[in-house]
């Protein structure tokens, strides 16, 4: 985040993988100390302080999954599934971190969110 801030930025998009989310509360707070909006792909970065979250619906996303598991043991062949995409996303903003950094989050996107922490 240091770096982030003495370039500049104006926020900082984080991309989703085992070491962010094991830091996520670190993340959050360092951008919290340099007043940087963070933005994510899954909403449990919130609780670690980010600002917002657009992404897959993690939990649809295992229960398509499970329905894969189901067809495999059901005898389908893994090759012959087909590829799918993500078809359920969620938008969710943590109010607390806005206004912790002096961000005023407007209502049509409080409007859209699926889910708004405060």
């Amino acid at each position: 985040m240091t770096r982030a801030a003495q370039a500049g930025a104006g926020a900082v998009l984080i991309i989703s993988d085992s070491s962010t989310i094991g830091n996520r509360s670190q993340i959050g707070a360092a951008a919290r100390r340099r007043n940087l909006p963070t933005i994510f792909a899954n909403k449990a970065y919130l609780v670690g302080g980010g600002l917002m979250s657009y992404g897959p619906d993690i939990v649809d996303s295992f229960r398509l999954s499970a329905v894969y598991v189901d067809k495999i043991l059901k005898g389908a062949k893994p090759a012959d599934l087909p590829v799918e995409q993500p078809t359920k996303f969620e938008l969710a903003i943590n109010l607390g971190t806005a206004k912790a950094i002096g961000i005023e989050v407007p209502p049509t996107l409080l409007a859209r969110a699926d889910e708004v922490i405060e």
